[in-house]
């Protein structure tokens, strides 16, 4: 039987099992009985290492790179806990959490269904056919009809064509330091450009990477004495895109800025970011795949977490036979929400 009171957002998710333990999913100070990590991103990423953790050995390694003052972090298992792949980025799990009363929970953590670069996208199908999964907690970063994207192969075609089409310009490419700055590496090798750039802190996660896909990035390092030209491009973290020494290459080189999101659907997206150009590439699910995943599974109850958590909830439940709400922290009933 399900508990209705049995999830919460308060530190990181937390999942309460009748065997009196609390299962927590990326807190940041992690404080549960059963501490999970579905991956190395920082809003997801602890400050204050757990003793164990259940997460992928890639993941461990890239926080304990991320989080290097915190020390390596130490992997542990549970049996009424699995981890599958989840499509986001390097690394990335989904975990499926057994109670003994019967119940299965399904945690996504930030998910893609599609086959991308490296990674295999979440298997909903493969999952359904194991485990009979009673409760979602869901990401719903694009949970509204507005964010369906285009195939992955026309997405990442029109950018490898612009790449070529304006190699006599140099680009900056903006895009999380683990994830995204990986996909556009990968995207710049695959067109004319000659020479790639990336910071320290891009290339010791792509260190790290290499060793455990069948991958090399073959980026060189960028510092203050690099000077961009015809044919090259430069991959900086995302939130280094309204700084300074940005704006000094631009206009030094002359040289081009390129964001990249699934919120590049929107034109505010390239005036917020202040891009020449943008272009849809996503890590997450978009509004079609994320109904698909419910369908697939057909859980009792829906928990949706992130972006539009309230619409897609509100969706879920005036077209699907499901109880579904958005959880808000630090509520732990329903009738609370």
């Amino acid at each position: 039987m399900t508990n209705a009171n049995a999830v919460s957002l308060r530190d990181g998710i937390q999942i309460e099992l009748t065997t009196g333990e609390t299962v927590v999913i990326d807190a940041t100070k992690p404080a549960g009985d059963i501490v999970v990590l579905s991956h190395a991103h920082g809003d997801h990423l602890y400050t204050q290492a757990p003793t164990d953790v259940i997460c992928s050995n890639l993941t461990a390694r890239l926080a304990s790179a991320r989080r290097e003052d915190e020390g390596l972090v130490s992997r542990t298992t549970h049996p009424a806990v699995t981890q599958v792949p989840a499509g986001h980025v390097p690394g990335s799990r989904a975990t499926i959490i057994e109670d003994p009363n019967g119940t299965t929970y399904l945690h996504t953590g930030d998910f893609s269904t599609r086959n991308r670069f490296t990674l295999d996208g979440f298997d909903a199908e493969a999952v359904a056919t194991t485990y009979d999964i009673d409760v979602l907690i869901t990401e719903t970063t694009y949970g509204k009809p507005d964010y369906v994207f285009a195939d992955q192969a026309v997405l990442e075609r029109r950018i490898v064509d612009w790449l070529n089409e304006s190699y006599d310009t140099p680009v900056i490419l903006f895009g999380y330091t683990l994830g995204r700055a990986q996909e556009l590496e990968l995207l710049v090798s695959r067109s004319d450009r000659e020479r790639l750039f990336v910071t320290d802190a891009i290339r010791k996660l792509n260190a790290i990477i290499e060793e455990s896909h069948d991958v090399a990035f073959d980026a060189e390092h960028y510092d203050r004495d690099t000077t961009l030209g015809a044919g090259d491009v430069l991959v900086l973290p995302a939130q280094t895109n309204k700084l300074s020494f940005v704006d000094h290459i631009v206009e030094n080189t002359g040289a081009v800025k390129a964001g990249f999101s699934g919120w590049a659907i929107e034109d505010a997206f390239k005036y917020r970011g202040e891009y020449h150009e943008t272009f849809v590439l996503s890590d997450h699910c978009d509004f079609s795949e994320l109904i698909a995943t419910v369908d697939t599974l057909h859980p009792d109850r829906v928990y949706t977490q992130h972006g539009f958590a309230d619409e897609f909830a509100t969706h879920l439940e005036s077209e699907f036979d499901i109880v579904a709400r958005s959880l808000k922290k630090n509520q732990s009933s329903l009738d609370q929400f």
